[in-house]
């Protein structure tokens, strides 16, 4: 009878003692992190790499949980993030309202080449940074444990 008392009153310490650890992971959830490629011009897939952003982002935003979204685009795919000619622009600036942590990145190596085809220098839209190479980003990206999907 003892000894079961005192094993009752150890177990009642042990689960006051580990709720606030518990509680504590509870209370942190877990941040998503989502990286999405745009390499083709069409519009179409374009508006679904920006769709796919934003119906995450709600998702999320429903559960209580954050995500991070980086749209890398790269060989014909940077027509969405140029400034002369992005047929998207309107939309971009609706999923940056959506999505306010939203990067865009530009792919370098596909920016010099359209550079060098077509005699001008391109500028990417407001805000997109220009990284190195499109497809080393994502490497890098899932590298830091980034989910990875090809609209």
């Amino acid at each position: 009878m003892l000894f079961t008392r005192r094993f009752a009153i150890g177990a009642i310490a042990v689960s006051v003692l580990a709720a606030p650890v518990v509680m504590a992971a509870q209370a942190t959830p877990k941040t998503h992190k989502l990286a999405l490629h745009i390499d083709s011009e069409d519009v179409q897939t374009m508006n679904m790499v920006l769709g796919n952003a934003m119906n995450a982002k709600k998702y999320y935003d429903d559960i209580g949980e954050p995500l991070e979204v980086e749209v890398v685009a790269y060989g014909p795919g940077i027509t969405m993030l140029r400034d002369d000619k992005s047929p998207v622009k309107d939309r971009i600036a609706e999923a940056k309202k959506a999505v306010p942590n939203l990067a865009l990145s530009m792919c370098n190596n596909a920016k010099t080449a359209a550079e060098k085809r077509e005699g001008h220098p391109i500028t990417p839209l407001p805000g997109v940074k220009v990284v190195p190479a499109g497809i080393v980003r994502l490497i890098e990206l899932q590298e830091q444990g980034w989910t990875y999907i090809r609209p």
